[in-house]
């Protein structure tokens, strides 16, 4: 019995570990070719392996497409639900990581925002898109209670992490936690 748990459990990690390799070749062909580039041949390709096993792990394309965007978007919550929890700034936390996007983040930001855009076209990578929105959301309820406030705040961050993308350049985390602190100025906290 003991053998064959240790069985299942190597089959388990090695399953794990292959969804994972395949989740990363995923995100590479969105950096290097957009979401369009993305088919289970290339990610197979990009990953060294078969093309059924793509199949495999992740029957459709919008299977992969989620699981790739999901991967980004679970490290984004972890680092905001960590803000929320135990920061004495969430404000300026959120902005070092807005302006992550114009620098050592820009990779994984660019794939996040394409395939966050293309849920526009394939709903079923909306609850995964909206995990950013939800987390930024519950940031700024910290700061306020004022709804239209709290949806401001998110097309703002939507709109600044598009913007220095779109840059190409280095973002200075200080200009960013201005922007977003003056964003909820009004708000009466």
């Amino acid at each position: 019995m003991a053998d064959e748990q240790g069985t299942a459990d190597g089959r388990r990690l090695r399953g794990q570990r292959r969804r994972a390799q395949i989740i990363e070749a995923t995100l590479t062909i969105v950096r290097r070719d957009g979401a369009a580039g993305v088919t289970h041949r290339t990610v197979a390709k990009e990953a060294g392996i078969t093309t059924s096993l793509t199949l495999y792990y992740f029957a459709t394309l919008d299977d992969l497409l989620v699981a790739a965007l999901t991967s980004i978007t679970d490290t984004y919550t972890r680092r905001i639900r960590r803000l929320i929890d135990t920061s004495d700034d969430p404000l300026g936390g959120l902005a070092r990581l807005i302006a992550e996007s114009g620098g050592p983040g820009r990779e994984r930001a660019l794939a996040e925002r394409e395939l966050s855009t293309l849920a526009a076209r394939r709903p079923a990578l909306r609850p995964a898109a909206q995990g950013w929105r939800d987390n930024v959301a519950e940031l700024a309820r910290t700061q306020t209670d004022d709804p239209d406030a709290v949806e401001a705040f998110i097309a703002l961050c939507d709109g600044l992490c598009t913007s220095i993308l779109l840059d190409d350049r280095e973002a200075d985390p200080e200009h960013v936690r201005a922007v977003l602190g003056r964003a909820l100025l009004k708000t009466g906290r």
